[in-house]
């Protein structure tokens, strides 16, 4: 869009470390190009792994020209200060660092006499809305999740003032407008500990995003009603006004790596709607002792799958190995002896990554075992592919209550009290997931989903017509 002197208007974007993050709010801003901003996405690089971005980008800018990447300088970020065990708070840290790069960016691109009509940020970033917003700049938050963990979110300071406890030492039930009763303890994991850094983080983001001018939120009207009308009606906040709430999704990219996948040839080979794909994002590693029950569950479903496995997270690593890329797995090591001999013609494991969108859109998947990373989540909507929910980490528990008590649209894992699944369990869901009644009707239900999602975004459609509404606005 012009101003009258011929001018484009700019629309910043900028998202929080993370390949999932980055990839998020670059594919929103593709969503932006028939209205003809100039587009510049902005992007703070942390020093430790988020996946490979530099490809990712130059791809990006190989193929999209109207959209511009800006890199700030490099800042160092103190590891050993903080005793917290979650990657959040280092990221909150390294944003917060960031922020006078950021801010000086902004006047720059601002002092060149262009009109920035919209700073976009990801709901990490947002110390930079008040900023923005004294430069005359609106900000809105993009947020790379649904509006059933953002209500919780919004909820987050209600509950906070309603106890003085860790919610994961709390028994009851949280009571969150527009979302299934469930365990406090099913909060995201950075907010379960009081005491924790990340905890104080996220209770300063959900006091601070409703400030912005708008939210725009991965997901679409016919998802998540119930939420999304608590939302609207300013149930969540029930001490302040409620931001104007743009549901655009999905939002989804397609593969970005090129090159041949064994596993894609492979799935060529099985028939249609048979084989279980299990994988877990790049965030989720489990132990040595469940790769193991994982096996065994697999052997014992009799189930055709195809697994994608990373190796456990290093001991020393109080984050979990989040943030480090773990070595390749030794299969050998790791996996039941004769595992991989016995599963050959019904199976096949992938070491470390594999293209998931393309491998849940292949005829010959019809179940998928995820974390319940909400990428993850949309991306099997949009093929169609029912799913068994096993959260592991960040709003992953929210996510698995939205999608076994209100859509319907998965299955549940259930965890011992240490937190293992048991190879009995994996072999139960899975059976359940491919062979029972209830796996049809989530099938079937995923299907109809599916359709919604798709004429969501398309001519008519409810997020493009909220998209369009919100170019408009600017």
């Amino acid at each position: 869009m012009e101003e009258k002197s011929g001018k484009k208007c700019i629309v910043l974007f900028y998202p929080s470390p993370g390949m999932g993050h980055l990839v998020s709010m670059v594919e929103l801003a593709k969503r932006f190009l028939p209205y003809s901003f100039d587009l510049i996405v902005v992007i703070a690089e942390p020093p430790y792994n988020t996946g490979a971005t530099a490809s990712y980008v130059r791809s990006v800018a190989a193929t999209h020209p109207s959209i511009t990447f800006r890199r700030l300088p490099p800042v160092s970020l103190p590891f050993d200060s903080s005793p917290s065990t979650n990657h959040e708070s280092f990221t909150f840290r390294f944003i917060h660092l960031n922020n006078p790069l950021l801010h000086q960016a902004l006047r720059d691109i601002s002092g060149r006499n262009n009109p920035v009509s919209a700073l976009v940020l990801d709901f990490f970033c947002y110390e930079s809305i008040e900023y923005a917003t004294q430069m005359g700049i609106p900000p809105y938050i993009y947020y790379t999740s649904g509006v059933t963990s953002l209500a919780a979110f919004f909820n987050f300071p209600t509950i906070h003032r309603n106890t003085t406890a860790s919610l994961r030492d709390i028994e009851t039930e949280l009571d969150i407008p527009g979302v299934p009763p469930m365990p406090a303890s099913y909060m995201p994991t950075p907010v379960l500990d009081r005491e924790d850094e990340a905890y104080w983080g996220f209770l300063r983001m959900s006091m601070e995003i409703p400030k912005c001018r708008g939210i725009l939120v991965n997901t679409f009207e016919g998802l998540e009603p119930r939420a999304l009308r608590a939302l609207l009606e300013g149930a969540c906040i029930p001490d302040g006004p409620t931001p104007r709430i743009y549901p655009i999704g999905p939002v989804i990219a397609a593969d970005n790596r090129g090159g041949e996948w064994e596993c894609l040839s492979w799935l060529d080979s099985q028939p249609g709607k048979s084989v279980v794909f299990l994988c877990f994002g790049s965030l989720g590693l489990f132990s040595a002792e469940q790769l193991k029950e994982i096996a065994i569950g697999l052997e014992g479903s009799e189930q055709r799958f195809l697994w994608v496995v990373r190796s456990p997270p290093s001991p020393d690593d109080k984050t979990a190995g989040r943030l480090s890329e773990p070595p390749e797995p030794d299969l050998d090591a790791l996996l039941p002896k004769g595992f991989l001999e016995r599963t050959s013609e019904r199976g096949m494991v992938v070491k470390s990554w594999a293209p998931q969108a393309a491998i849940l859109s292949h005829d010959s998947v019809g179940g998928f075992v995820t974390h319940c990373g909400w990428n993850s989540i949309l991306e099997a909507i949009c093929a169609g592919v029912p799913m068994v929910a096993w959260p592991l980490y960040a709003e992953q528990k929210l996510n698995k209550v939205f999608l076994t008590k209100e859509a319907k649209l998965a299955i549940p894992v259930s965890e011992e009290e240490n937190g293992l699944v048991t190879a009995a369990e994996v072999e139960k869901r899975l059976r359940e997931l491919m062979e029972s009644e209830e796996g049809k009707g989530l099938r079937e239900r995923t299907l109809a989903t599916r359709d919604a999602a798709m004429a969501a975004i398309t001519v008519g459609g409810s997020s493009l017509a909220q998209l369009t509404e919100f170019a408009e606005s600017l």
